[in-house]
């Protein structure tokens, strides 16, 4: 049963239509993940969903009793003495008269309280960022409403907020109950998501399960896409040439073949284009000496609680170093030490030679509000130079989605978004073979933070990261330096999930004796050969993966078409159990494939 449906939905912006003529349906026990390039409209939609914005015209149907409720991007949080008090007013619970529902709404909020590790006498009005976040997300929870709306719910949530986050929407939000949310963490999608529904240039298209089924079957709608635009381009353009021949055109002229050329001329010039994407490059500068930085024996507390505790670490030029842990375990405090911005208590930091430090900062304190966007890239200039080659400051803000329009306005006028992309802009301008990024994916949408990623990983200088994004730090860092608490610190190799599976439990915390060693006896050598089956398996493994591949391709348009989700729910989880099923078996036959390829390899070089 649909819990709301959009039909025909327009909304703008000035005239930028951010819904244009859309339909969208959401069903009951569905969690969608929402996703778009930044100033698509995402935000926007959601209010509509939540029914504080009106559509410009269309139609938006509700169940009767939909009980519904939004939490915004920066949510706010009403004067109070406690943040538990501020809740209560922003509930609404206030109002209510002392019924055993009231009351258990106010258990439940004290339960969610306590699992979002939130001090319910805390002051509101000092609350950071991330505690306003899992405050409203605590009371939203708290009010079990059968629709959740969530725009950007992990924004200023450290990594253990977001794992509680994924669970109790997982855990919570099915059967009878829906949620939708705006999220740019692709992990998140892809652990909580039963749909993507992606908003590009004002149409909603929906794709079934998760963001990796989405990144697949988006990227052959693209190629598609591409593919007929080609064509339409080079039929309109014979079509342009034909009209213009003059006296022979004249002759033979069809006119219906204009009245056609009239209609491709209309069609082109309302075709909306999609967003540009980050052109980002980074001038790496000169090459830094082998070690970067040698850290020894370095301690640094703020009265009686310890930050850094006995560490010893070195980091050589071509390491990404990935920071991560909890909010206030002492990240950010750790980079201002490496930096000497902060001293440390005791123990020595030594840099290496030739170092061209950037730093990014996560609170943007870098940036003069009032200065002009080209003012901040480029004081005095209308230039920058990059690795060499000067570029005008418009052309290079460009690259960075800065309209030329935007180049003169105040920074205090840019959205977050902006302002991220403004910093980026900023940094990549300056020669720089060590980088130091304290959250730099905050408001950078999907495809913009996949680039930055590119960008990263084909960086040859040194790299050190603050950030909570999990698929962000497993593609970019080489290392990871974990909080063991107490102040200490721990190095691991390899990225977030390298650091989940190697990370002590508690059990191997404690001492145990050590096995002894095993007797290793020396295995005969056997010529390698393969068997008759192993050879007839080889031959058909191809045509197998083929033929998965292409009941998965045919599954996938299925599931996409308009008012699929309205079929019989037996069918539908049919097929979602079909291709759970395609998915593992096509790995299992690469894989088999893969091992029986590299055995004949083996035997042919034997």
């Amino acid at each position: 049963m649909s819990l709301i449906t959009l039909l025909n939905a327009s909304l703008a912006w000035g005239d930028l239509p951010l819904l244009d003529g859309a339909a969208f349906s959401l069903e009951t026990g569905e969690r969608v993940g929402l996703i778009g390039r930044n100033g698509t409209g995402k935000s926007s939609m959601l209010a509509v969903l939540a029914g504080t914005l009106k559509l410009d015209d269309g139609l938006i149907q509700r169940q009767d009793g939909l009980k519904t409720c939004y939490v915004e991007q920066e949510p706010l949080l009403p004067a109070a003495e406690t943040i538990k008090e501020s809740l209560v007013k922003r509930g609404g619970l206030d109002a209510l008269e002392d019924t055993p529902q009231k009351w258990q709404t106010l258990a439940r909020l004290d339960e969610y309280m306590h699992r979002f590790e939130l001090d319910a006498n805390a002051s509101p009005e000092r609350a950071s960022g991330g505690e306003k976040k899992r405050a409203a997300l605590a009371l939203a929870f708290a009010l079990t409403p059968d629709l959740l709306l969530l725009d950007e719910p992990t924004n200023h949530l450290d990594i253990t907020a977001i794992s509680r986050l994924e669970e109790i929407c997982k855990n919570e939000f099915k059967n009878q109950r829906s949620l939708v949310v705006i999220t740019h963490d692709r992990q998140f999608l892809d652990n909580v998501a039963t749909r993507i529904v992606e908003l590009d240039r004002g149409v909603l298209r929906s794709y079934p399960g998760t963001f990796a089924a989405y990144e697949a079957r988006k990227e052959e709608e693209l190629e598609a896409e591409s593919l007929a635009r080609r064509r339409f381009d080079k039929f309109w353009a014979q079509e342009e040439v034909w009209i213009r021949k003059g006296i022979e055109a004249r002759r033979t002229r069809n006119e219906g073949r204009v009245r056609r050329l009239e209609q491709l001329r209309r069609e082109r010039a309302a075709r909306r284009e999609r967003l540009g994407s980050i052109n980002l490059k980074i001038d790496a500068g000169e090459k830094s000496g082998k070690i970067v930085v040698e850290v020894k024996g370095l301690n640094k507390s703020f009265g009686d609680r310890p930050i850094v505790k006995d560490l010893d670490f070195t980091l050589m030029r071509g390491d990404r170093l990935g920071l991560i842990g909890h909010n206030g375990v002492g990240k950010s405090t750790l980079i201002k030490l490496l930096l000497g911005k902060i001293a440390p208590d005791s123990g020595s930091i030594r840099l290496g030679t030739n170092l061209q430090i950037a730093y990014f900062d996560q609170l943007r304190e870098q940036l003069d509000l009032t200065k002009t966007v080209a003012e901040t890239i480029a004081p005095g200039s209308d230039w920058v130079e990059i690795a060499g080659q000067r570029k005008h400051i418009v052309a290079y803000l460009g690259d960075f989605l800065f309209p030329a329009r935007r180049a003169k306005v105040p920074v205090s006028s840019l959205s977050g978004g902006e302002r991220n992309r403004l910093l980026l802009a900023r940094l990549f301008a300056l020669p720089a073979n060590l980088l130091v990024l304290d959250e730099p994916t905050n408001d950078l949408d999907i495809d913009s933070l996949e680039l930055l990623e590119q960008t990263l990983m084909s960086y040859p200088g040194t790299i050190i990261l603050v950030s909570h994004d999990r698929r962000f730090l497993d593609n970019v860092v080489t290392e990871v330096l974990a909080p063991e608490g107490d102040g200490r610190w721990r190095e691991y190799v390899g990225g977030y999930s390298d650091w989940l599976a190697q990370r002590p439990t508690p059990k191997e915390e404690k001492s145990a004796p050590k096995p002894a060693a095993p007797v290793r006896i020396k295995p005969k050598i056997q010529k390698l050969r393969m068997s008759y089956k192993e050879l007839k398996e080889l031959e058909v493994l191809p045509q197998t993966i083929e033929t998965l591949e292409t009941e998965q391709t045919g599954l996938i348009a299925k599931m996409s078409e308009t008012g699929y989700h309205a079929r019989d729910p037996q069918e539908i989880k049919a097929d979602n159990e079909r291709l759970k099923e395609i998915e593992v078996l096509l790995t299992e036959s690469f894989d088999r494939w893969e091992a029986l390829e590299t055995k004949r390899a083996q035997v042919e070089g034997s």
